[in-house]
């Protein structure tokens, strides 16, 4: 009896932690949505107002179909956003797969320095190096452009992936590839009909996980971009003006702007588990 009392305290304790996590991880978003219908008297109120009174969805309505200059801004930034953030995950998972098959497999000079190079990269702060990437941009006349993002974005998430693929070509067993040359197949043939194939996990998780770095990716966006380049990120902070705040339409995009990763995650999740596990034992 004594027992099974002890069970079942342990599982309300569980089910009352999780409870407790889940509010505190979707009560902000929650409370994004129900400010992006709310009418401007209604969030301004005190009290405040949980549920809105007269909801509305004129915010959306605007944003797709009005002619306002923030509007535009705003539809442009979510096509630029989409186009830097698929751009730089091919781009990253070009780089990351050859390099972290070379990594892995072949030997050459000064290889660990270099493999620890990229990691010493991914650790500086952006603010150190934003001002020699701006001149670099600006001397090679890429400023204000979607691919001096994709240039950027690949550079400090490519080694992440880099250090990621090795770790996945190194937990495929040696002897698969072996065995495929000496059925007549050339190393990149193997590369490209055994290791590619066994490391496919790792490549769906990676390649989201590049997806999701370069669309929330606010900082660089801001220096580099002025008006043609200008993100979804960028244009939602738009919305604030010297004068006011307008937290309706930065609420809206905020929702508008989580929808693409929220829809990758939920197609793709399984494989983000599976990916981010699959090297985690060698053999």
């Amino acid at each position: 009896m004594q027992g099974k009392l002890s069970f079942i305290l342990k599982r309300i304790f569980l089910y009352l932690l999780i409870t407790i996590i889940l509010f505190f991880t979707l009560s902000p978003f929650i409370w994004t949505i129900i400010s992006s219908i709310s009418n401007s008297e209604e969030l301004i109120s005190t009290p405040v107002h949980l549920i809105p009174k007269k909801p509305t969805f004129e915010r959306y309505i605007r944003v797709f179909s009005s002619n306002d200059p923030q509007a535009i801004v705003f539809r442009k930034g979510m096509i630029n956003s989409i186009i830097v953030s698929i751009g730089t995950t091919i781009l990253c998972l070009i780089i990351g797969t050859f390099a972290g098959y070379a990594f892995a497999r072949l030997n050459f000079p000064k290889k660990d320095v270099t493999l620890q190079f990229f990691l010493f990269t991914n650790m500086l702060p952006p603010i150190v190096i934003v001002i020699a990437v701006y001149f670099i941009v600006n001397k090679i006349k890429l400023d204000d452009s979607v691919f001096s993002l994709i240039l950027v974005y690949s550079s400090f998430i490519a080694p992440f992936i880099i250090w990621m693929m090795r770790v996945f070509f190194l937990s495929v067993p040696k002897e698969l590839e072996e065995a495929a040359m000496i059925d007549g197949c050339s190393r990149i043939g193997s590369f490209f009909r055994v290791m590619i194939p066994l490391s496919l996990p790792g490549l769906v998780a990676n390649g989201i996980l590049s997806f999701l770095m370069a669309w929330e990716e606010f900082f660089f966006a801001l220096i580099l971009t002025s008006n043609n380049a200008k993100t979804l990120t960028v244009a939602i902070a738009e919305f604030t003006a010297k004068q006011y705040v307008d937290y309706g339409m930065m609420t809206t995009g905020g929702v508008l702007g989580a929808i693409p990763p929220v829809i990758v995650t939920l197609i793709f999740g399984r494989y983000i588990i599976k990916g981010l596990t699959a090297g985690a034992v060698k053999g």
